[in-house]
């Protein structure tokens, strides 16, 4: 008998979770699929946690039939969602940020725009953003501007963690973003904008784009110094764009 193919799959990148974990977001996430109407799994993409959240993870999808656990090495957010997204069975897939500052419910505003064709749908947080610090909204405001005259004019946020794409979509786009030509390793967790590439390649490939206002409230419980995280996804963020664009002129998404 043929199993029967998931329509949703969750891809949840994981690197040093352990304080939200420890505050039940997965028992959020299973509480919210449980009550749908629909087949779905999670899949969890650790990126070699270093502070108890492997093993959080992996004993919490062996209680869980829908959940399982992928053991990656360590190279960054981009490289764990790939991950997750290639190992993905479901017909529509969605990438979503463990600390759920978007949650999951959310995923029912997104989900129609798959009916009226569009292949790729994104979450949008808007420009006024709750729980942003006046420095990360100056911030946030820079970015936009400089990846809309550059890359993206049409779309106001890139960065926010809650997209869905089809799946084919999806598996064919990261087989096409160039930040994978690096190798993985290093230090820390490594966010960056791989999100610009990817949707500066959907652009370039023709898919149908969707972009959806959702509620975001920043619930990150797993960083202590958020001030240095910032600063540091900021500067991956720019230079990431000068990259795409560079790539762009050389002719590598032709």
């Amino acid at each position: 008998m043929t199993k029967r193919r998931p329509y949703l799959s969750v891809v949840i990148p994981c690197y040093n979770e352990a304080k939200n974990l420890q505050r039940g977001v997965l028992d959020e996430v299973r509480g919210f699929l449980q009550k749908q109407k629909y087949s779905y799994e999670v899949i969890i993409a650790d990126d070699e946690s270093t502070d108890g959240s492997l093993d959080f993870t992996s004993q919490y999808c062996r209680g869980q039939p829908h959940f399982r656990l992928l053991k990656n090495p360590h190279g960054g957010k981009a490289f764990a969602v790939r991950a997750g997204v290639q190992a993905a069975k479901g017909e529509i897939v969605l990438f979503t940020d463990m600390d759920q500052s978007t949650p999951l419910p959310e995923v029912k505003k997104l989900l129609p725009f798959f009916k009226k064709n569009y292949q790729v749908v994104i979450g949008s947080r808007g420009q006024a953003r709750s729980g942003f610090s006046l420095v990360r909204q100056l911030g946030s405001s820079v970015f936009r501007l400089l990846r809309q005259i550059l890359l993206l004019p049409g779309i106001v946020d890139t960065q926010c963690g809650f997209k869905t794409f089809e799946s084919k979509v999806a598996k064919d786009l990261f087989s096409r973003l160039t930040i994978f030509q690096k190798k993985p390793g290093g230090k820390g967790w490594k966010v960056g904008a791989f999100d610009v590439e990817l949707l500066f390649v959907a652009q370039k490939r023709h898919y149908k784009i969707a972009e959806v206002p959702v509620t975001w409230h920043d619930r990150d419980a797993a960083v202590a110094s958020k001030g240095k995280k910032y600063f540091k996804e900021s500067k991956q963020m720019l230079q990431e764009i000068l990259r795409v664009k560079l790539n762009d002129l050389q002719g590598e998404y032709r």
